[in-house]
């Protein structure tokens, strides 16, 4: 059965759960006009004396850090504490590999936890931004950048008619949520449970992300009267939202296009449209949350892939190749309400630093060239088609997903709907797995709850490798 998405007659491509069949391309990323491709990545031949694999250096420094920072992390997704162990330290990257403080290479799927989409190290990104750094890191001022890529996020984003660059996506969520706000003059906002937005204090109701992963409730901390006006759903739940909003003054709904941080959720056919009908019906505004699935699902996003367009929108990620960075759009009417423009204050230092804004801009120009989201389509179709493969025939329950460069599985048999439905997988099994895969050199995110990514700098051999290792890795568990 295959499942036609509303707006524009798109697929999500799912597969061990009897939907779409997967695309087959042989699209290749940023093809020049002389016909040479850009990216060139080699596979680090098998060595047949392959070193034992340990994390000594990695232990020993993690204890150091324990003592250091707070469960010697300064991000709680790092976190082993869902798959046992401890976090690795890197010490570098490049294009779709990673190296630990032991000397292990992994094939990588996390990017970053997403900006990495043309590869990690990129040489043209880091050649742009040794030249920027010779002119300063940061004004505290206006520069001509600024400029560039706003252009450039403009002109690709459809819902985007200005912009104000943050340093991050939940202040981008946070900024966002204050304008949305401020221009309807109502207070009460609907979420969608396992969506995460950033860990402002409105939105840590029934998030997903890092409080999912680590089983927290509602973070201490937070006052009640931060979340009093914070409405929840189920995600894919159209007939609970129109529910909320026969008994409340909507000011927005907010939600990620596709759940990446719940695992990987599409939307069901109809659901998006018909979150876009009831706002307008009801003079609330449709916010996407696109940190993550901004110019990653498509060149315009998630918006542009299904064909609906929000009234605001967020990025991050993608747009800073890597640097820290998030931005918040949309219409001019809406957007004039951001101070010096108009009352509703919001305000960075570092906000479009040039750095920042360099890497963005060679970001999204690699993008922008033919073939790049056909690759990123094929090779993530490849390795989730073969994992799903792998897994089923080795006696497993699975099912996963993917739509360009972003994909997930669960340990289910599924269909996964939301986030309810993300929970049956079996997540000790996933445990398992995970730590499997990294003896095998390859590395996910530490959770079963988040999406994974892709990159213009995975290779077929880069796939067949990682899928040969799970086959090897299912044996086993």
């Amino acid at each position: 059965m295959s499942v036609v998405m509303a707006g524009v007659g798109v697929q999500p491509r799912w597969v061990g759960i009897g939907m779409a069949s997967l695309l087959s391309t042989s699209s290749s990323p940023g093809i020049n006009s002389n016909g040479k491709l850009r990216i060139k990545m080699a596979v680090t031949p098998v060595d047949e004396k392959k070193k034992a694999y340990t994390l000594q250096k990695s232990e020993e420094a993690f204890s150091k850090a324990k003592e250091l920072m707070p469960g010697g992390v300064n991000s709680p997704v790092r976190a082993f504490k869902s798959v046992g162990g401890q976090p690795i330290l890197f010490d570098s990257v490049k294009g779709s590999r990673m190296w630990d403080i032991d000397g292990n290479e992994y094939i990588d799927y996390v990017g970053s936890w997403g900006p990495a989409i043309i590869g990690h190290a990129d040489d043209e990104v880091l050649g742009a931004l040794a030249e920027t750094m010779k002119k300063g890191t940061s004004f505290g001022a206006p520069c001509l950048l600024e400029n560039v890529l706003a252009e450039m996020v403009i002109a690709a984003v459809p819902s985007v008619e200005m912009v104000r660059f943050v340093n991050s996506g939940t202040e981008a969520c946070m900024g966002v949520l204050r304008l949305a706000r401020a221009f309807t003059g109502r207070e009460k906002i609907i979420k969608f449970e396992g969506c995460y937005h950033g860990h402002a204090d409105p939105f840590l109701v029934k998030a997903g992300s890092g409080v999912a992963t680590l089983g927290l409730p509602d973070s201490p901390g937070v006052p009640r009267a931060a979340t009093f006006e914070t409405l929840t759903s189920p995600y894919n739940d159209i007939e609970t939202v129109e529910n909320l909003f026969k008994t409340n003054e909507i000011a927005a709904v907010i939600l990620e296009p596709v759940v990446g941080n719940a695992g990987f959720i599409p939307p069901k056919p109809g659901f998006l449209d018909a979150l876009r009908q009831i706002t307008k019906e009801n003079g609330a505004l449709l916010i996407f949350d696109e940190v993550m699935t901004g110019f990653r699902l498509s060149y315009g996003g998630a918006q542009e892939y299904f064909g609906i367009t929000p009234d605001l929108t967020t990025l991050g990620k993608v747009i800073g190749g890597g640097l820290p960075v998030g931005a918040y759009g949309g219409r001019r009417e809406i957007m004039e309400m951001v101070a010096p423009a108009g009352p509703m204050y919001q305000a960075g230092t570092l906000s479009g630093n040039p750095l920042a804004m360099t890497a963005g801009i060679h970001t999204l120009k690699r993008l922008k060239e033919p073939g790049s989201y056909d690759y990123l389509n094929k090779v993530t179709g490849e390795l989730i088609q073969g994992i799903v493969d792998a897994g089923k025939k080795a006696g497993h329950a699975i099912c996963g997903g993917y739509i360009s460069g972003m994909f997930g599985f669960f340990f289910t048999d599924g269909p996964v709907f939301n986030f309810d439905d993300a929970k049956k997988s079996d997540t000790s099994k996933f445990a398992r797995f995970y730590r499997g895969m990294l003896e095998e050199g390859v590395y996910f995110a530490p959770s079963q709850f988040e999406a994974g990514f892709t990159s213009l700098a995975h290779t077929t051999e880069d796939i067949q490798q990682t899928i040969a290792a799970a086959e090897k890795v299912f044996q086993r568990i």
